[in-house]
């Protein structure tokens, strides 16, 4: 790092000779991997105390891998072959450790970015960070990847929350980390995607009873069709069959598999489940032994909320009902727009991202954008996703970065 010129009335500035990589969740290391192998140098920032902030912090204790593990590495590594098809929470963040180690990462942590901006007069971008106890610090670099990725900030603001005065416990699904302090307790989940699902299951397993709330459609497919990943399967007829045909095929074997799931209050929505994923981001549900306990009744479906009242919930239909306690698996969001910005002092947020901070170009062509900006970890298609990015990420500013330092050469 060299230092650059500053006056008082700025952060003092450091120049970074290679990328600056905002996140270092999975997909903030994968970049910095791959970058690293191809011996380029780079800067991984992190807000936290820790690498994979939401797996290691805001994740709940039963939580494994939805998918098999060779689906779901960072690249250059795969997992250990001790780790069992779906890894959990535990052996996941061991592995990322082990990850880390591996390619020699040193993130710096406790520091959050509280700008980036691309100035076009020194070609370089500007990202001012804020180091906890330090002050802050304005890092300038040619090349930016945002690693913050799609699930950045818990989803609170429901609407829920702001009716009524719940006297019970109130809790995001990031806080969450086991049904046992929940035992004996009627419990109102607010959500029905992975978290919602799992979450209600955790919940039966501690004696608890679980309301969950269903306001829209929603896909329920088995968690595997004929001893394969019902998702590495699909990924896999993609490569032959248009969307809509894998749709039906999967339709049809979540039908064949687990019975009508609408008689139990979860309705399919029209668009098939690979379409609706594209179309609006919503997941399906892999069901890995919810649906048994909706089927019985001890997993119970409500609709939507009304609002909260003191006791509990009014519901859309006009019905009442007590609870204990109100969880909200109610998703995350990226925070991209707060901190990524067009020029200085504009309060603008970045063109490559929507308002929602996403890339507003799909995969396979989210991940690069104009100036020297690229992002990884937006694809909707998890961590198979991310490691396609950095690997396309490393290898387009390694091409850059030779060519800049053979200029250099022939320049002296």
């Amino acid at each position: 790092m060299a230092p650059a010129t500053n006056d008082e009335s700025t952060p003092p500035r450091v120049a970074i000779p290679g990328p600056i990589i905002i996140g270092a969740g999975p997909s903030g290391l994968a970049v910095a991997a791959s970058l690293q192998r191809l011996s380029v140098p780079s800067l991984l920032i992190e807000r936290s105390d820790s690498i994979a902030h939401l797996w290691n912090h805001q994740t709940y204790n039963r939580l494994s891998l939805h998918l098999p593990k060779h689906l779901c590495h960072l690249p250059h590594l795969p997992m250990p072959k001790t780790f069992p098809t779906y890894p959990t929470k535990s052996q996941f963040m061991s592995y990322l450790i082990s990850y880390t180690q591996s390619f020699s990462l040193k993130p710096i942590f406790n520091s959050t970015a509280v700008s980036a901006r691309f100035d076009p007069v020194g070609v370089v971008w500007r990202v001012v960070v804020a180091r906890a106890g330090a002050g802050e610090v304005e890092y300038e670099s040619r090349w930016l990847v945002v690693a913050t990725g799609e699930n950045a900030e818990p989803v609170v603001a429901t609407e829920e929350q702001a009716m009524g005065g719940f006297d019970g416990k109130k809790v995001h699904s990031a806080e969450y980390r086991t049904g046992e302090e929940f035992k004996g307790e009627r419990v109102l989940v607010v959500g029905c995607g992975n978290s919602g699902m799992e979450l209600c299951l955790d919940l039966v397993e501690h004696g608890a009873t679980p309301f969950m709330v269903v306001r829209s459609g929603v896909h329920v497919l088995p968690k595997e069709i004929l001893g394969i990943s019902t998702f590495g399967l699909a990924m896999n007829m993609l490569k032959w069959f248009p969307v809509k045909m894998v749709d039906r095929f999967l339709v049809m074997m979540a039908k064949t598999m687990l019975g009508d799931t609408e008689k139990y209050g979860l309705k399919r929505p029209k668009l098939g489940p690979l379409e609706l994923k594209k179309t609006t981001g919503k997941t399906p549900v892999l069901d890995i032994g919810t649906l048994s306990f909706i089927k019985t009744g001890k997993i119970k479906i409500v609709p939507e909320v009304e609002c909260l009242t003191q006791k509990g919930a009014k519901f859309v239909n006009g019905q009442e009902m007590q609870f204990d306690a109100v969880i909200f698996a109610t998703g995350y969001r990226s925070n991209v727009p707060y901190w990524l910005k067009v020029a200085k002092n504009d309060t603008q947020d970045c063109d490559f991202f929507t308002k929602e901070g996403k890339p507003k170009s799909q995969f396979p062509n989210s991940w690069k954008g104009d100036n020297g900006l690229y992002c990884a970890g937006f694809t909707g298609k998890g961590l198979l996703g991310a490691g396609t990015d950095a690997v396309k990420i490393a290898s387009d500013v390694a091409r850059q970065w030779r060519a800049l330092l053979e200029n250099k050469r022939v320049v002296s």
